[in-house]
């Protein structure tokens, strides 16, 4: 008995060790975050494993739509596309084919196919994408085409700009150099506070153009600087002068070819730089019956301007006429400079005349108000002795 006793013993210890050790093992791996039992692996971390078959992984997404990004590719043959830079040459009489990615979409085309494509230009929207197609081409079909991804809420769509995708597309003509119009001259005016672009639009990138004057007949010089030439856009004169006005043209030559585009004939139009500031005075704020009052409205501005101005007086609510002084002198020690002066005359203010005087100056670039307030006072009626 005395052996079994003793087996039994130890058998307790044993077990009681055992218990321990699991106790151990479970606090240790509470603090560490894993299940018990499982023994830490060492290494670099795995990337996450995609969810198994069965289970949906929840993802955040934004509540806001954004428009599909723009892809415009030109279809060449059937199931061959090419990604489109800013420029393209389609032969005249070969279709034209674009592709537009986005849901929906929106094209703009040359100002010509806009008035009348006489049936050759379809738009069809896709699943995916929009798509335009152009057949039996012209030379006048050059210009530019562009796709805009369209932003949509409910039943209300706009263009988005940002993500337009536009290219220029040249239609080459072997017997037009360049496109087409109805107008054998075209009036343009030159501003001086706005560049003034010549079209003189060609159908193929290659031609050679230049710019001439009609009378007398020279080629004008472009220097990239006071005129540069785009193929795109055609010559631009960036500051517009005096000099730069008469009747101009241009002409191409590309290969054998030589032709003249239509001509222009450019007006010199001196704009100011900024509406005017006119400046108003009156003789006196306030006045006894039976005097007279002059107010003038001054405005300062550049040689050769020309400024209107015009006059709000309470007298005109009895008819009372309009007396002003005009004048235009040149500013004193300047010679770029000039100023401009009406002074509005009222003989012998009575009550009427009593108000707001208000005159206004206008030029080129806009208008500007300015008031001033006369009163009028009655004379003291002399006592009797």
């Amino acid at each position: 008995m005395t052996g079994v006793n003793l087996f039994r013993s130890k058998w307790k210890l044993v077990l009681s060790a055992f218990l321990i050790c699991i106790v151990i093992s479970e606090l240790d791996a509470q603090e560490q975050g894993r299940s018990p039992g499982k023994k830490p692996k060492s290494g670099k971390p795995k990337l996450a494993k995609a969810a198994k078959k069965g289970t949906m992984a929840v993802k955040t997404k934004p509540m806001v739509k954004a428009p599909s990004q723009t892809l415009l590719t030109q279809v060449i043959n059937k199931g061959k596309f090419i990604k489109l830079g800013e420029t393209i040459s389609v032969n005249a009489g070969a279709p034209l084919e674009l592709r537009c990615k986005g849901k929906p979409v929106q094209w703009s085309v040359p100002s010509y196919l806009e008035e009348d494509d006489d049936g050759r230009l379809r738009f069809v929207q896709h699943e995916r994408y929009g798509a335009l197609t152009l057949v039996n081409t012209t030379g006048a079909d050059t210009g530019e085409y562009t796709c805009y991804p369209m932003f949509c809420e409910d039943t209300d769509c706009r263009k988005n700009y940002e993500k337009a995708a536009k290219v220029f597309v040249f239609f080459p003509d072997p017997q037009e150099l360049f496109v087409p119009t109805s107008d054998y001259y075209e009036v343009i005016q030159l501003r001086t506070n706005w560049p003034t672009r010549l079209p003189c639009q060609v159908t193929s990138p290659a031609a050679n153009v230049t710019l001439h004057r009609e009378f007398p007949p020279v080629e004008v010089a472009v220097d990239g600087t006071e005129i540069s030439f785009n193929v795109k856009k055609g010559f631009t004169i960036h500051r517009p002068r005096p000099y730069h006005a008469g009747a101009l043209y241009c002409v191409a030559s590309l290969g054998g070819l030589r032709q003249s585009s239509t001509k222009y004939m450019l007006i010199y139009v001196n704009y100011p730089m900024a509406p005017p500031a006119p400046v108003i005075q009156a003789s006196s704020s306030s006045l006894a019956t039976g005097e007279n009052l002059r107010v003038s409205c001054t405005v300062m501005g550049e040689k050769n301007m020309a400024v209107e101005i015009t006059w709000d007086y309470p007298g005109q609510q009895i008819g009372r006429p309009q007396y002003t002084l005009e004048s235009i002198n040149p500013v004193t020690g300047g010679a770029t400079g000039q100023q401009t002066q009406s002074i509005l005359l009222v003989d012998e203010v009575r009550d009427v005349d009593q108000g707001v005087y208000t005159c206004t100056a206008e030029n080129l670039q806009g208008s500007k108000s300015v008031s001033t307030t006369v009163k009028v006072l009655h004379k003291a009626k002399p006592t009797k002795p």
